[in-house]
């Protein structure tokens, strides 16, 4: 299934500044039934946003209109716990399109790069850095560069680079997963084919 493009990101960004989010947290147990990548969105952080009787709790950041983008900043550690994939899927479907992080679960981040949600991890440092620019403005934005693998905060020019590999951001800029990736080589992998001797 292919996933929107991502090549240059700006936006402003949603601040959870908490250590430690686990997937059962992001996306719990309980909504793990659904097979297809549809309404995952719908309870993302379903247990911090709504109380036992659906209304939404006022004080979780998603349910403030204080805050908006598709950038998500989380605290350190973000993802960790089980492997579940609806977690980045939930994050995808919610409409965040970036994760900041000054460290990610590891599986956490390839389930992020396997459907589009690009994983961005900064040091503790600049992480500390673009969550003091969010508290003093909401609306300050970041800008998110994956061809050149910088973040940068606009208002202020402050720019850090970040790592990623080579193979998922080359499928990240043409929206591909790893099944478009095969197809759009599949004249590669046939041409080599018929050179192999039988």
């Amino acid at each position: 299934m292919a996933y929107d493009k991502f090549n240059i990101l700006t936006s402003s960004a949603v601040p959870l500044p908490i250590e430690n989010v686990d997937t059962d947290q992001i996306i719990p147990a309980r909504f793990l039934k659904a097979t297809k990548r549809e309404g995952f969105g719908d309870n993302l952080f379903r247990d911090w946003r709504y109380n036992g009787d659906d209304t939404p709790k006022a004080d979780f950041v998603l349910n403030d209109s204080t805050y908006s983008g598709k950038i998500l900043v989380g605290g350190k550690n973000f993802g960790s716990g089980s492997s579940r994939e609806h977690a980045a899927w939930a994050v995808y479907d919610y409409g965040f399109r970036a994760v900041v992080s000054s460290f990610f679960a590891d599986i956490f981040k390839g389930n992020c790069l396997n459907i589009g949600v690009l994983p961005v991890q900064v040091s503790p440092e600049f992480a500390d850095v673009i969550f003091k620019a969010i508290e003093a403005d909401p609306k300050t934005e970041l800008e998110i560069n994956l061809p050149e693998q910088t973040i940068t905060l606009l208002a202020t020019g402050q720019k850090e680079s970040f790592a990623i590999n080579g193979y998922k951001k080359n499928n990240m800029i043409n929206g591909f997963d790893d099944i478009d990736y095969l197809q759009n080589i599949k004249k590669d992998i046939v041409a080599f084919a018929e050179k192999l001797p039988y």
